[in-house]
């Protein structure tokens, strides 16, 4: 049911007192003046600044009122059958004479057939007026409201229509997430920059899109960039991701596939997580949003769960996404430290990622296992957990192959071998730093790197699986436990299996490696 009929449905079941929670105002006015006129009811909006002003185009008597609590007796008095719209009347409810008043009007109007609507943006009421009122959340405008709006805007002559049916349907696509008045924006713009609407004005609404998303503080919008080529090894994952690559479509849909709801990689610090979740992005050619917890809490009650609430209706309007959020371990922490904000925001993600329908991805990282609280983890919220262990020796290899050819270094040039031999132990993010560390000695020493300086680079740094050696064999023992799906090869299941915790490799010489 779409939001015209809901509230056309509220007013009709005599709903004397309507909440909208939307940022929406214009796009409010036109339905609720287009639902009484189509109904032959009068309405009448208010606010502090302009007071009573008549929307409908019925004669009806205005009434005067500057202050809510006059505009409240003015409505409990009116003989006409109006709808009235109270626009930021949220910044009233502070005021105990004006719940009070609302409340006594809102139920004696159940007597006539008088409804208040209040516009607001924020979605908590005073607890008071909770039985005496209906909220509705309005969810930003999907494709068909965003058409009419780009129809409205070419009728103009003077706009010179060349968009092909397919660029249509994709600009359309590009701009949901937006409201009405940033879609007319950026329609407009791309209008006026050429004179025309045509299939290339679909990146000027994709790159508008992304700097709306970018406003909101706890949402960041990442290019993409990354493919699975720039990822090395964690074959059975690619796999996993590879197979549903086509289940956002409508032919998954017909055959009866759902859609993927998302997948939790848990492993040790290094071994490519993040990468992996900006991977999936471009292997999927879809949006990747990181969501950033921390920018969720805010100061006053309630506050962080509405942000959470925001941002994650967001994500569900740029959708088909993948949301990444980060070390959610570390957002999340049950401390008990912040008077339980933490865990109603964790609360609300948690039923969002139960109940969503819209085709939101979550990829969630994280490093330590035990400040996951088990119900993140269960099925149902995830379609998989993976577990990055330390990469094998193939592994290895690739990694060393990825970060020189990044570089524009020839493969072939180097002892891949030898050097994925020297690194076992080594996370990929250590790989990629000894690479480094031996170029900063080619380029000062002005020659190319060499195996050997790339050999002394490993030789000097202390591995993780050395210098937090409990804590990775720990991590490394969750796996042997059958806890979650390596994301590597099929031989790292098996050495799971006859898990040997890791020895320490300090003592190996440099022909050793």
């Amino acid at each position: 049911m779409n939001i015209k009929s809901q509230i056309e449905i509220s007013l009709r079941a005599r709903v004397t007192l309507l909440v909208l929670v939307t940022v929406e105002e214009e796009r409010m006015l036109a339905i609720i003046r287009e639902i009484c006129e189509a109904d032959g009811r009068n309405s009448l909006s208010w606010d502090v600044a302009d007071g009573f002003q008549v929307m409908t185009s019925g004669s009806v008597e205005v009434p005067s009122a500057r202050d809510p609590l006059t505009a409240l007796e003015q409505i409990d008095r009116a003989t006409s059958q109006s709808v009235f719209v109270l626009k930021d009347f949220h910044d009233c409810w502070d005021n105990t004479q004006v719940r009070r008043k609302l409340r006594t009007v809102a139920q004696k109007l159940r007597y006539t057939s008088k409804s208040i609507i209040v516009i607001s943006p924020h979605k908590e009421i005073p607890l008071e007026l909770e039985n005496n009122s209906v909220s509705l959340e309005i969810p930003l405008p999907g494709p068909k409201e965003l058409e009419t709006v780009l129809d409205d805007l070419t009728r103009n002559s003077a706009i010179k229509m060349q968009l092909t049916p397919l660029g249509r349907e994709k600009l359309i696509r590009a701009a949901v997430g937006l409201t009405v008045a940033q879609a007319q924006r950026v329609f407009a713009k791309a209008v006026v920059i050429d004179g025309r609407l045509d299939d290339r004005d679909i990146e000027l609404v994709s790159r508008e899109k992304q700097q709306i998303i970018r406003n909101n503080p706890a949402l960041e919008y990442y290019s993409v960039t990354e493919s699975p080529d720039n990822v090395g090894g964690l074959d059975v994952l690619k796999n996993w991701l590879q197979l549903r690559e086509r289940a956002f479509g409508s032919d998954a849909r017909n055959y009866g596939l759902p859609v993927p709801r998302g997948i939790a990689l848990i492993g040790i610090p290094g071994t490519g997580k993040s990468l992996t979740a900006k991977m999936i992005g471009g292997l999927w050619r879809i949006p990747l949003l990181r969501l950033d917890i921390g920018a969720l809490f805010g100061s006053l009650v309630g506050e962080s769960e509405a942000r959470a609430r925001q941002a994650l209706r967001l994500a569900e309007a740029v959708a088909p996404c993948v949301l990444w959020i980060d070390e959610i371990e570390k957002g999340l922490a049950q401390g008990g430290l912040d008077s339980g904000t933490s865990s109603r925001v964790f609360a609300t993600l948690l039923t969002w990622m139960q109940e969503k329908t819209a085709p939101c991805f979550v990829v969630a990282t994280a490093n330590n296992i035990a400040s996951i609280p088990p119900e993140l983890l269960r099925k149902g919220r995830f379609d998989e957990v993976f577990f990055l262990d330390l990469p094998t020796q193939e592994e290895r290899q690739a990694i060393f192959s990825v970060h020189l050819n990044k570089r524009n270094r020839l493969v072939q040039d180097y002892q891949i071998d030898r050097l994925a031999k020297a690194a076992e132990g080594y996370v990929g993010a250590e790989i990629e730093q000894a690479i480094i560390d031996a170029m900063y000695i080619g380029f000062n020493e002005q020659r190319e790197i060499t195996t050997q300086d790339i050999l002394r680079a490993i030789k000097k740094q202390v591995p993780l699986s050395v210098s937090q050696k409990e804590i990775v064999n720990a991590l490394r023992n969750w796996l042997q436990e059958g806890r979650a799906q390596s994301a590597s090869f099929a031989e790292v299941k098996e050495a799971a299996k006859k898990f040997v915790p890791l020895q320490l490799h300090s003592s190996k010489t440099d022909k050793d490696r």
